[in-house]
């Protein structure tokens, strides 16, 4: 009898102790998604490939939105995860998963549809949709002039909604949306004539209208919209909170602006810039450094011409010039670079020009055995621009078409393609504005040849005003226009 009720209490005791554990874990909450991602030292981004948002050039991964997370991830202490979506459905799906991405950083603007799937963060950019059409075409002026054209938007966006509102007060209006493209490839259907109209929103226009001559705005689409962040739909505010204050920080303490003068607040230059101006710097700057391209030549065993020309298409050697993404001087070396290098101050022309002497020796000698000159100093002035990787996955794409992947005639057809989403998809490093090595390497080339034929002996010190003998220069101001600067 004793026995069976010390049994009855000892179980009483492990049921009780039992229900205690249990309850007290029960009480034990689950850390927010905010202190998940300070525990765990990283926070998850998942954004899209292109200029406007996250991509790689020769200075390593950039973009405004990568440049504004970033500093969010810094704000917060930890390091900064970057994953890219193909599409936007993806990018909106990829939320909340399990150890998958906690915020979306996207140039995302407001959608009521998705909003059962995301909450959005405050504003941080305000853009405009437009709509796009071809110079010389007939150019629509209101939603009514869509009607029987052929139109392309991404699949999923926030134009695509508008479209869809659209074609309820016109239901002749037919577009097409594909997740096979980017603003970049729809930018370029339209110059070339591939479709007749698109929507991009004001500010990626205004990054890449200068890579697509015959793109045109035909008329704002409606009122400007905001910009924002997203976070998983639910209950927990911990991160959205902490996004919202680092906003609003971020546009008093003038970090926004900072960014958005930089991405926003130019328009590139790309291409020759003129032989009456060429023919002006020779005789004007040009003898101040030509010591320096000659001593650092010697140096690094490289014609100091090209060095020169490379100097003339970075900065037309002006040494104090600055880039809007920071890349500073005569030879325009990022900082990253210029500390590799040995240059302590990038505006230094002497410094600079060793530096670029340096760096681009460096660069052409990394360069695969099997590339052989002449091609291989083409090579290296691309890697030179675009970055080394970006050049091996052209080269990698030209292999795939049976093309030589060690002739630059070969490697130039694939370099543009980068820019392209069913491309840039397939290689490893992603988007890159391909064109600009294109013309980066034929200007270089052009201004070479020049260079070469007016310090042959016999044009030693004849390269002044009234006295310029180079063929294909023009020393007579252009009377239609100033030469650009």
């Amino acid at each position: 009898m004793f026995a069976h009720t010390a049994l009855r209490q000892r179980c009483a005791k492990w049921l009780l102790a039992t229900g205690l554990f249990l309850l007290l874990g029960a009480c034990v909450e689950k850390p927010s998604t905010l202190e998940r991602v300070k525990e765990d030292g990283v926070l998850r981004v998942i954004t899209r490939n292109s200029p406007a948002t996250y991509f790689q050039d020769r200075n390593g991964e950039t973009g405004f939105e990568y440049e504004l997370v970033q500093h969010f991830a810094d704000d917060l202490g930890v390091k900064l995860q970057i994953e890219t979506a193909d599409n936007l459905d993806e990018l909106y799906d990829a939320l909340g998963k399990p150890s998958g991405p906690v915020l979306a950083a996207a140039g995302l603007v407001s959608s009521d549809r998705r909003k059962a799937q995301v909450r959005y963060s405050h504003p941080y950019l305000e853009v405009t949709p437009q709509v796009i059409y071809r110079n010389g075409r007939p150019r629509p002026t209101d939603a009514k002039g869509l009607v029987g054209k052929k139109i392309m938007v991404l699949k999923g966006s926030s134009h695509a909604d508008q479209l869809a509102e659209l074609k309820k007060q016109y239901p002749g209006l037919e577009y097409e949306e594909s997740d096979a493209v980017e603003v970049v490839d729809l930018l370029r259907m339209v110059d070339e004539g591939q479709i007749d109209l698109t929507l991009v929103d004001s500010n990626e226009l205004a990054m890449n209208q200068v890579y697509f001559p015959n793109v045109r705005v035909a008329f704002d689409l409606g009122d400007t919209r905001d910009q924002r962040w997203a976070v998983a739909a639910g209950d927990d505010n911990s991160l959205l909170n902490e996004i919202n204050r680092f906003l609003d920080k971020a546009q008093k303490n003038g970090t926004l602006q900072r960014l958005k003068d930089r991405y926003y607040g130019h328009v590139d230059v790309l291409g020759y810039v003129g032989a009456y101006t060429f023919a002006q710097h020779l005789q004007q700057r040009l003898p101040k450094y030509e010591k320096h391209f000659k001593s650092y030549a010697k140096v690094e065993q490289v014609d100091w011409r090209l060095l020169a020309a490379i100097g003339y298409q970075e900065s037309m050697w002006q040494p104090e010039v600055t880039s809007k993404t920071g890349v500073r001087g005569l030879m325009m070396l990022t900082q990253r670079t210029a500390q590799a290098m040995g240059v302590s101050n990038r505006l230094d022309p002497r410094q600079s020009i060793q530096g670029g002497a340096k760096y681009f020796m460096k660069i052409k000698q990394e360069l695969d055995d099997s590339i052989q000159e002449p091609d291989r100093t083409w090579f290296a002035l691309a890697a030179y621009n675009v970055g080394s990787g970006h050049l091996e996955d052209a080269r990698t794409l030209a292999k795939r078409e049976k093309l030589n992947p060690n002739k630059w005639l070969d490697v130039k057809k694939m370099l543009p393609r980068l820019a392209q989403k069913q491309w840039y998809r397939q290689t490893k490093y992603g988007y890159a504005r391909g064109g600009e090595p294109v013309h980066f390497v034929a200007n270089i080339r052009r201004y070479y040849d020049i260079l070469t034929w007016v310090t042959q002996p016999q044009l030693e010190g004849q390269v002044a005003e009234g006295n310029l003998h180079v063929p294909g220069v023009n020393k007579d101001k252009p009377a239609d226009q100033s030469p650009p600067m």
